[in-house]
């Protein structure tokens, strides 16, 4: 009985299609598709699909960001974006051309103000301090007297963000006195993540629709009576990244043709993380695990590894456990007459990371013969300092937990347990101190300034942007902070061939990550 249907963003291809557009084919394979959507749907009320169109003008890149109206069988564009952001994650001048100005569709006696995505994020009255563009195809929309506002989005997840969406689309249904509906797309595309959670808002800016979070969904809403759903959305940041990472984790695996999951399973907490979001998205009979202690593994990092799988309810066949000491060992044969004739026979880093690369290869091979994804287990603190082995526990398909920082980790398995009503990660993994286990009695502190410590100088570096001294000023060690700076800016080459990894903060290393390898910052 709904007098109109409303899609996300470029949701006849999903989005961001990114080089996809730059195909000859990929475009009139999109219009094709259109075309048979509205014959299925010419019986059907209207419907507002968002698509890439060609630009009709020969000036300018070749495409538009649409939203195309499907009615008894026709197709007609009824908007082009207008605002195409190029910051973050997002290059849409890249390939499309600015529309004008946003366009209105009359259906049912509504007179209906069409929007895409970015076209509603420029309100001046709530972004006072600063605004993205001059104009604000919004308020045009208002001066013109449409009766709503309908916006087609594309708008990725990230902590904090639908509180701040909700403020601005409430604000921008007070200001011009007329309902505002906004469909967003839901699921992950690579890196980045999209919650769904579409809104709608009556006239004067109350919430009166929701759609539920991280899954599909139709949300119905009378617009006359102003009635709708509201779905609950779980506010604990901690509740937010699971279901993120548990969806990213499902649709990259599916749309990359994966069915199952490997990863290596250490007893520490990163790993165990990892595996309780595998099981969640894939189901635990679909993820195998190595165990692969050395001579330098705690007793505790193998049984609490095993505690993990058990609790997860992984098959027996499917936890394995290689010892990688006589390994280590033929590496050290091996590279003996080299290292000799270097001079450098003393045991260091390099004997490290030939542990990590041990164990990298391992999982690839099981990887390879068993077609499953390589789960990677590092979190963003240690990519962002560069407390990883390239070519070794960085070795992967999917970064799972590249964009949580280590505090952010725990807050995560704390909250999971609670969800669970017992100790799904072992309280044994929670309280050890963190520890690579790579040389005798080793500890992440030995090298790194405690979490919590170097988690807010990284928020402030990283997500703030803030300069050496801004850092200092807000209290932290000065050595300290040049170290972290230091190490921030020689990793880059390591994160630069890192596996993707699921964006749930506003600052992460992919898309929207931009730092050239080779360069010397200095300060004065």
């Amino acid at each position: 009985g709904a007098g109109l249907c409303v899609t996300p963003e470029l949701a006849i291809c999903g989005y961001p299609p990114r080089d996809l557009l730059l195909r000859s084919d990929f475009v009139p394979g999109c219009r094709k598709a259109l075309e048979a959507l509205a014959l299925r749907l010419k019986d059907a009320p209207p419907v507002l699909v968002g698509a890439p169109v060609p630009n009709p003008t020969p000036v300018g890149n070749r495409l538009h960001n649409a939203a195309v109206l499907l009615h008894e069988g026709t197709v007609t564009v009824a908007t082009r974006k207008v605002l195409l952001p190029t910051y973050d994650v997002f290059d849409e001048r890249r390939y499309f051309e600015p529309g004008v100005n946003c366009g209105a569709v009359t259906v049912a006696g509504w007179r209906l103000g069409v929007t895409v995505c970015e076209d509603i994020w420029n309100d001046k009255t709530f972004w006072q301090e600063h605004r993205q563009y001059e104009t604000d195809p919004v308020a045009d929309l208002g001066l013109a007297g449409v009766d709503a506002i309908i916006n087609l989005s594309a708008s990725p997840f990230t902590l904090g963000k639908q509180a701040v969406r909700e403020r601005m689309l409430s604000r921008v249904a007070s200001r011009y006195r007329v309902p505002v509906l906004y469909a967003n797309q839901v699921g992950g595309n690579d890196d980045l993540l999209f919650a769904g959670k579409s809104v709608a808002f009556d006239a004067v800016g109350h919430l009166i629709a929701r759609g539920r979070p991280f899954e599909e969904d139709t949300v119905l809403v009378d617009v006359a009576a102003g009635t709708g759903a509201i779905c609950p959305d779980p506010a604990e940041p901690e509740a937010q990244v699971w279901h993120a990472l548990v969806m990213g984790t499902r649709d990259y695996a599916r749309k990359c043709g994966f069915t199952g999951a490997v990863l290596g399973l250490s007893g520490g907490v990163d790993s165990a993380l990892v595996a309780a979001v595998a099981a969640e998205a894939l189901g635990p009979e679909n993820v195998r695990v190595l165990l692969m202690p050395s001579p330098h593994s705690s007793e505790g990092s193998v049984t609490d590894a095993l505690a993990v799988a058990r609790n997860l309810g992984l098959s027996a066949d499917a936890v394995h456990t290689v010892p990688i000491g006589p390994m280590m060992e033929g590496f050290d044969a091996a590279l003996a007459p080299v290292f000799g004739a270097l001079g450098r026979t003393v045991r260091d880093v390099t004997e490290e990371n030939i542990q990590s690369r041990i164990r990298g290869n391992l999982l690839m091979a099981v990887s390879n013969k068993s077609g499953a994804v390589l789960l990677t287990t590092g979190n963003k603190s240690e990519l962002a300092v560069g407390y990883c082995t390239i070519y070794g526990d960085m070795a992967g398909g999917l970064a799972v937990i590249a964009d949580v920082p280590k505090t952010l980790v725990y807050r995560v398995c704390r909250w999971r347990n609670a969800q669970a009503g017992y100790d799904l990660i072992p309280t044994a993994i929670l309280d050890k101190p963190p520890s690579a286990e790579l040389r005798p009695d080793q500890k992440d502190t030995d090298s790194l300034p405690p979490y919590d410590v170097l988690d807010a100088i990284l928020e402030c570096c990283v997500v703030h942007h803030m300069d050496r001294n801004a850092v200092v000023v807000e209290g932290f060690d000065p050595a300290v902070v040049d170290n972290v700076l230091r190490l921030v800016r020689i990793s880059e080459f390591k994160r630069r061939q890192a596996a993707p990894g699921l964006k749930v903060t506003d600052r992460a290393f992919g898309t929207g990550w931009r730092m050239p390898v080779a360069s010397r910052l200095v300060l004065e």
